[in-house]
């Protein structure tokens, strides 16, 4: 089992920066997949992709989030960062660390709980 817990959100207004953080727990020996990574969901949209790190320190990203937003993960300390700059309004949502981890064999999606972000203008 892993265990995903994120911190770091409030209220900004736009321009302004956070910086969220996961930090992981559990059976996390290696990363599959995409690694580990952010999502947000805004309000009456589905949840999307933010950026993600993999295994080989890859890191990609949103398309309307690149240049603004920086993923980066401590290894010491198992966890994952994401310093966001430049906010805007359209930012506003819950942000979700998620992980992919291989268990048993197979690639693991896990979640964490959300935190959220809210930019105002």
């Amino acid at each position: 089992q892993v265990q995903l817990v994120e911190s770091g959100g409030g209220s900004v207004q736009a321009g302004g920066s956070l910086k969220l953080s996961c930090a992981a727990s559990g059976s996390i020996f290696r990363t599959c997949g995409m690694g580990m990574g952010w999502y947000r969901q805004a309000p009456g949209k589905e949840r999307e992709w933010v950026s993600s790190i993999s295994l080989d320190g890859t890191t990609t990203y949103l398309y309307s989030v690149k240049g603004r937003f920086t993923i980066s993960q401590d290894n010491a300390k198992n966890t994952l960062y994401l310093q966001m700059n430049t906010l805007k309004t359209e930012d506003t949502a819950v942000y979700y660390c998620a992980a992919q981890v291989v268990s048993g064999g197979y690639c693991l999606h896990y979640w964490g709980q959300g935190t959220q972000v809210t930019v105002s203008s």
